[in-house]
């Protein structure tokens, strides 16, 4: 897993250096927590370190939601099932660039650019990210994709389904 901003320091990435006021959209010339945290999510998500992810980033009970209609679609439960997605993303040599990122303490946004690619397929998009903070930690997130159609083809090109007599079999 790997994860790139346009400058070496990713608080520089546009829209992290500073909050906005809710309602307001005044900077208020600080970068608030929840922006921090996303932050610290991608500082952990580029170095492979899914235990910080699970111990310092993620809330015990987040909701990630994950569009699509895909074997890897649908929502994830809990920081252990998340870790699982993340590592399976690894499997398809997903990265993340960060191109945008602003919020205010309870709220965040990030677009970033999404790629992978494996010997079946590749992808290469935009996503929009959603993220709720509670407490200090990430506890909902949705996920927007640009193309839902390209995520969805690469998706099921790269994860395939156990033939129908494994996945009764359990």
């Amino acid at each position: 897993m790997t994860t790139t901003t346009s400058d070496p320091d990713i608080s520089t990435t546009p829209g992290t250096e500073t909050g906005t006021t809710p309602g307001t959209g005044t900077s208020t010339g600080a970068t608030p927590g929840a922006v921090k945290l996303v932050q610290r999510f991608y500082e952990c998500y580029a170095t492979g370190d899914l235990q910080a992810l699970k111990d310092e980033v993620l809330a015990p009970d987040v909701v990630w939601r994950i569009p699509g209609h895909h074997p890897l679609s649908g929502p994830k439960h809990g920081a252990d099932e998340i870790v699982a997605f993340f590592g399976q993303l690894a499997k398809a040599n997903m990265q993340a660039e960060v191109l945008y990122m602003a919020g205010d303490d309870t709220n965040v946004v990030d677009v970033h650019r999404g790629w992978g690619a494996t010997e079946t397929a590749s992808m290469d998009m935009t996503w929009v990210l959603y993220y709720r903070i509670e407490n200090g930690r990430i506890a909902e997130v949705t996920n927007f994709a640009a193309d839902q159609a390209q995520a969805d083809n690469f998706f099921w090109a790269t994860y395939q389904l156990a033939p129908i007599p494994a996945r009764l079999t359990t």
